[in-house]
Parts: C-alpha cells; sequence; structure tokens
C-alpha cells in the first residue's frame, strides 16, 4: 500500500512539475496533408515532444524533441508528420519525458486530398485582428486599453477549422519595441493570456502583422528593430513559410479548394509623413509583393481569393490608414489588375480600424470585389462618430464598433461554392450574417 501510495504521489508530482514547465499553448500551427505545426512555450529550459494518434485508432506516433532555448523565448515547433490526409487527431505534450496533463482539448486535423474525387469539403474559418492585452506596469495610466478576452472563449466555443489572425495581434509598448528583451516578453504575455489557451490547442492558427506587432504606431520600412520582430512573428506563428526573399511575413496557403494570400503591409512602406513624395508614388506593398500576388491570383483556380492585410483596402475614405490614403496608385493598380484579368471571387479580409465593416466595389461587367473588416477582438474600440468617415463603399448597416470576430462558413459543390459570414460578439452573440456567394 505504501508503494502504491508512494507512486502515486511521485506520478502527480511528475504531473504538476510539467504544467509549471508550460507557459504558454500549446497551439496548432498550419495543416497540409502530409503534416501539421505544433506549437508550445516553456517556462524554461526544456526538452519537449508530442505524441498524437488519428481518432478511433490505437496506434500513437512521437515528433522528434525539441530543446527549447531562452534565446528562442523557449518557443518550439514541432512538426507532426506521420500523418494521413483528411483525418482528425488527438495529441498530448511531453516536457522534460513527462506527459502534461492538460484539461482541454487537444486535436488538429489534417487538410483532405478531394481533387479528383469528390467535392472539396465544407469548412468554417475565423477572423480577427486588434488583440490587446494589458499589463499595467507597462501601460498607459488609466483604465486599461484591453477588455473582453472571453472573446477567445467564444472562438473556441465556435470551434472553427482555422483562425486568421489578421494584425496587432500583439501591441508592442514603449518599453517593448527598442529592444529584443521587450519585443519577446511582449509576445510571452500576450500569448499567456489565460482565456486564449483552449483556442490555441484544437482550432489551426495562421497569421499576419500590422504595425503593433511589427514596430511602433503607424511603422515603416525604418523600423529600427524590425528584425527582431520579424524574428519573434517567425517564432511565435507556425506559419508554412515567412516572407519574400526572408523580407518581411508574406505567405500564403491553400484550405480545401480555396487559397490566402497574407501581405506583409509594413515592411517595405514609405513613412507615412514622407511628404516629399508624390501621393501617387508611395508604396505599402512594393513590387516584388504585388507581382507575388498576381502571379498567383492569375494562377488560382480557386473560387474565392482571400486576400489579408492590416489595413482596409476598399474604404473610399482618404483617411487614417486605409490604403487610399497612403498609396493610391497600389490600390488601383490591383483593382485594374482584378479587372484586366477578369478575377472573380476576390475577397480582402481586413483589419486594424477597431470597427468592422462590409465594403463592395461593383462596376458593371466586372468582377465583385468585397473587403470585409472585423476589428478589434480586445483592443479599444473606435468612437461612434467614426461611422461617419464617408466610406461611399459601406454596405448598410455592416458597421460596428463593438469588440467582434467573423466567422465564414464555406459550403457547397465544386462549381457551386457558398459563402457566409457571421460577425459575433465578444460573448458570442451574433450580430448580423452577411451572404457572398458570387451568383
Amino acid at each position: 500500500m505504501r508503494l502504491s501510495v508512494l507512486s502515486l504521489l511521485l506520478f502527480l508530482s511528475a504531473q504538476i512539475f510539467g504544467q509549471n514547465l508550460l507557459q504558454s499553448g500549446p497551439m496548432v500551427g498550419y495543416s497540409e496533408m502530409m503534416e501539421v505545426a505544433l506549437w508550445v512555450q516553456t517556462t524554461e529550459e526544456a526538452e519537449v515532444h508530442f505524441r498524437y494518434r488519428a481518432v478511433g485508432a490505437e496506434k500513437i506516433y512521437r515528433t522528434q524533441t525539441v530543446t527549447t532555448s531562452a534565446h528562442e523565448a523557449f518557443t518550439a515547433k514541432v512538426i507532426a508528420d506521420s500523418v494521413d490526409q483528411g483525418k482528425e487527431y488527438t495529441y498530448a505534450l511531453f516536457i522534460n519525458g513527462e506527459e502534461v496533463s492538460l484539461d482541454r482539448e487537444l486535436n488538429f486535423e489534417t487538410q483532405k486530398l478531394w481533387q479528383w474525387r469528390e467535392d472539396p469539403p465544407a469548412f468554417t474559418f475565423a477572423i480577427g485582428s486588434c488583440a490587446y492585452v494589458n499589463e499595467e506596469v507597462y501601460d498607459r495610466p488609466g483604465k486599461g486599453y484591453g477588455s473582453n478576452y472571453q472573446i477567445f472563449e467564444a472562438l473556441s466555443e465556435a470551434d472553427p477549422n482555422f483562425m486568421i489572425w489578421m494584425g496587432d495581434n500583439v501591441y508592442l509598448r514603449e518599453a517593448d519595441w527598442y529592444t529584443r528583451t521587450g519585443i519577446m516578453h511582449r509576445n510571452t504575455h500576450t500569448r499567456s493570456l489565460p482565456e486564449m489557451q483552449d483556442f490555441l490547442g484544437h482550432v489551426h492558427h495562421y497569421a499576419t502583422w500590422d504595425d503593433h506587432d511589427y514596430g511602433p504606431n503607424n511603422s515603416d520600412r525604418s523600423f529600427r528593430n524590425k528584425q527582431d520582430t520579424k524574428e519573434a512573428f517567425d517564432l511565435f506563428w507556425a506559419n508554412p513559410s515567412s516572407g519574400l526573399n526572408d523580407e518581411g511575413v508574406t505567405t500564403m496557403f491553400q484550405w480545401a479548394d480555396m487559397e490566402f494570400f497574407m501581405l506583409d503591409n509594413r515592411w517595405f512602406r514609405n513613412g507615412n509623413r514622407r511628404y516629399d513624395i508624390d501621393t501617387a508614388d508611395r508604396i505599402v506593398f512594393g513590387d516584388d509583393q504585388l507581382e507575388w500576388l498576381f502571379d498567383h491570383l492569375t494562377n488560382s483556380y480557386a473560387p474565392y481569393k482571400f486576400v489579408v492585410m492590416g489595413g482596409q483596402f476598399l474604404n473610399s475614405s482618404a483617411s487614417h490608414e486605409n490604403l487610399i490614403a497612403l498609396s493610391p496608385t497600389e490600390r488601383q493598380r490591383i483593382i485594374d489588375f482584378i479587372y484586366a484579368n477578369d478575377i472573380e471571387g476576390v475577397v480582402f479580409l481586413t483589419g486594424d480600424r477597431h470597427h468592422s465593416e462590409i465594403s463592395v466595389l461593383e462596376q458593371e461587367g466586372k468582377p465583385r470585389i468585397y473587403d470585409v473588416t472585423i476589428s478589434p477582438l480586445t483592443a479599444g474600440t473606435a468612437w461612434d462618430k467614426s461611422v461617419e468617415e464617408g466610406n461611399t463603399l459601406r454596405v448598410k448597416d455592416t458597421w460596428i464598433n463593438k469588440h467582434c470576430f467573423g466567422l465564414f462558413e464555406v459550403s457547397g459543390e465544386r462549381k457551386a461554392r457558398k459563402l457566409n459570414l457571421r460577425v459575433i460578439d465578444a460573448n458570442g452573440k451574433e450580430l448580423y450574417t452577411f451572404d457572398l456567394s458570387r451568383d
């Protein structure tokens, strides 16, 4: 009996020790047919690996072991590569050889090989931007700028196949952005939010950035520490790739028959106050990134092509960081390219503005272009008067200034895909729905 009690105590001690070594996560990253990325952060140097099995199967697979280090903020990305297409898996985290017992859902999925065999699968995905997590010692005095963290619990409950973080996923403060130490601290602090943990562990995550996770407010290509913030971005997210020729964080991915192009609106851009440069010549994306996007759009067979960026694309008001205010030439160049090549199904997914709205550009005989803006997740909301800024392309009754996320549902047969959006508040209440189906 004494040995049994001792064994139990040793087992429980190992479980508790493992939990104490877990800083944040685990998180599920990109998903493909033959591999899935898993991410975790520990509190100190430790060896981590995952074990996983297909739902309903007995065989358990193990990833390679990765040792976390202080230099990389004790983060680890591990690849689950003994997987088969179109399956759901449960997984467990091991730190220093001991399983970490977590009272939350841990699963991932591989994408399905539907091509040449059947209709593409239905799926859902969430979008959101502007996630501010208060830390009083480094925040401005007064009421905290972040609130309604339960939105991540609502996102977890919605259980989309994946989430797209559209920028300002963390908010670097004055104490953060000029040191690598501060940058890693801010990313760690935000990622460790308790309300976020369940959501991280069973929904796949993809991300781009905007000014606040890149650097100071309205930051541009001149930001001194952009190599450090890129390093942090790559350490804390598990995208399938990062940047063009190792510059910025541009990437793309496909889910079922849909394609997603994640643009970088910070790395290459002029300063907003470069008044010596004619407005027509100002840059946000740059030629290389635009040519990359154009190549993808013309080669794409996706019924919907989602272009993700931090600031608003279509908004016709030349104010704030709307693209028409910063680089009207690039905005028009993209529109002209879509029209000239008759590219149907382009939907911009945007954030930044601390309000949400849907804009649509319709010209007779031309493809319809949408811009779905969803913001903020937890950061402060826009003033009520912001609705008057003069966006002539806004769809009536879609402007709101509440903490919310967007939930898209993709359904239907291969040649008749349907796209529906639900806008949902921090408590899981539906605010409105909108049909983006092409017919």
